[in-house]
């Protein structure tokens, strides 16, 4: 089941964060944050009106997140949000990075925002995140050679694209969440 995550939540998902952080190379923090600051990214990312969604079972446990934000502060970026998808060890394989991705281009196309981009870390063509992104239509539109070095070696960060809502062949929407913010209207 996908649905938007809640403050219960958090704590499974410092869960997830904490073994990518830790056990991979995704991320490119090197030390887990604590719940406190996964509380204050998430609190941050929701005031912002952006989506934030969860994967669970029938039990409860959260099998994975994902969430868009900000890809750059600046106003002329507002019509560009960048994802996150972290999902479980013991869940991997089985579609729920698919299946968060897919509900976070929904939500993402439902607010009007024009292009979704993944900056993925490890960006290696074999990398399951991009061949998700892949999967789900995103473009390379970019590779940071030698951006990264975690676990004793470099690693590349990819940049790929997915263009939503009639992309840079329309002009802003104004009823869009990104213009209403920029128009102070939220």
């Amino acid at each position: 089941m996908i649905r938007a995550a809640t403050v219960a939540d958090l704590g499974q998902i410092t869960e997830i964060y904490s073994d990518a952080v830790l056990n991979g190379t995704a991320s490119y923090e090197l030390e887990p944050p604590t719940l406190a600051e996964m509380q204050a990214r998430y609190d941050n990312l929701r005031a912002g009106g952006f989506p934030y969604l969860v994967a669970a079972d029938a039990a409860g446990t959260i099998l994975g997140y994902a969430y868009a934000g900000p890809f750059r502060t600046r106003p002329a970026y507002r019509f560009i949000v960048e994802d996150s998808v972290y999902v479980m060890p013991s869940a991997k394989g089985r579609g729920v990075g698919l299946e968060l991705l897919r509900a976070l281009i929904e939500a993402v196309r439902q607010l009007g925002f024009r292009q979704l981009v993944a900056v993925i870390g490890d960006g290696s063509a074999e990398s399951p995140s991009v061949r998700l992104h892949e999967k789900l239509g995103f473009r390379h539109c970019g590779r940071l050679q030698g951006s990264g070095y975690k676990r004793d070696r470099w690693l590349d960060t990819v940049f790929m694209q997915l263009e939503l809502n009639g992309g840079t062949t329309l002009p802003p929407d104004a009823d869009s969440l990104p213009e209403k913010k920029f128009r102070h209207e939220m």
